[in-house]
């Protein structure tokens, strides 16, 4: 009997591959229901899929990939529980996301002399390479790490760190209001991290400007913030067709090696790369703030970077 897989539609270059080794569903993010997960062994998923007891109580799945750096939509703690294996595609990605600070650089005119680095993992530690290029200072800030620079008195902030809520460093609302006062009041705060990471009431009671790619309460985001950001995404920062090729390869890779399956290769799909001419990110946002109800939309039929 088949193993059966259930596959978001929209993570790209999967189609095939699994088709003659397993039954398998292409579904909307949406579709991922109890029932559906019930007599599934493994699913691959992105952010939009919860994760946890309720939807994965009583079903026979064994292995989860997340074609995405983050895990916040995946209760690990039950899944070790259950033995479920998780897997997520760390690094994926991040040359477009330190491609879309850049470009969030080259937007915003207003004095860009240092940068403070909070997060230098993958991303982070490209985003220090590009402005060490651009000719600025670098203060980098990741206590896990043990970099405690203080990054409060730099003209640009970007945040790249995993959103927790426990342990020694949690991360949620890491930028809150009592951080933002001790900012720059002019500073320019990034976030293309996750939703959360920043508390967006305390980006509105604030001075500094920002640019903002993931939200909180995605994709019912606020009107208010989406009005005062300077640019403003759909969380596409780390959407390139290389980022999404090493996200499903790595997907790939990990199945085939807890089924113990032959080497699963990406299909070949062509995807020709969307608009990457300068500028591209104030487009998107103009997109964005003449329609945000179409953010899960919109996200859904970016054309890759």
């Amino acid at each position: 009997m088949y193993m059966r897989i259930l596959i978001d539609k929209y993570i790209p270059f999967l189609q095939g591959v699994l088709d003659n080794l397993a039954q398998v569903c292409y579904i909307e993010p949406e579709q991922f229901t109890p029932e559906a997960v019930r007599d599934a062994d493994a699913l691959i998923v992105r952010t939009r899929t919860q994760c946890n007891r309720l939807l994965l109580d009583g079903s026979r799945v064994q292995f989860i990939a997340t074609a995405t750096i983050g895990t916040d939509h995946i209760d690990l703690d039950y899944c070790r529980m259950r033995n479920i294996r998780v897997v997520s595609c760390p690094g994926c990605n991040a040359q477009a996301v330190c491609d879309y600070v850049e470009e969030a650089l080259n937007e915003v005119a207003a004095r860009q002399l240092s940068i403070g680095i909070v997060g230098v993992g993958h991303v982070g530690s490209l985003v220090a390479k590009m402005a060490e290029r651009r000719g600025m200072r670098v203060v980098l800030n990741d206590p896990p790490r043990g970099m405690t620079g203080d990054v409060t008195g730099c003209d640009v902030i970007t945040f790249h760190t995993p959103l927790t809520r426990n342990g020694t460093y949690p991360t949620y609302h890491l930028c809150d209001g009592n951080f933002l006062s001790r900012c720059q009041p002019d500073a320019l705060i990034i976030n293309a991290a996750r939703g959360g990471v920043v508390d967006e009431q305390a980006l509105l009671d604030s001075t500094q400007r920002f640019v903002i790619d993931t939200w909180e309460g995605e994709p019912n985001i606020s009107s208010k913030v989406l009005d005062r950001a300077l640019l403003a995404s759909f969380h596409i920062a780390g959407y390139s067709v290389q980022g999404k090729r090493n996200a499903s390869q790595t997907c790939m890779d990990a199945l085939s090696q807890h089924f113990n399956l032959p080497k699963l290769n990406i299909s070949s799909e062509c995807i020709t790369a969307g608009d990457s001419r300068k500028g591209w990110l104030k487009r998107v946002s103009d997109q964005l703030k003449a329609n945000p109800a179409a953010f899960e939309q919109l996200r859904k039929q970016y054309a890759l970077r």
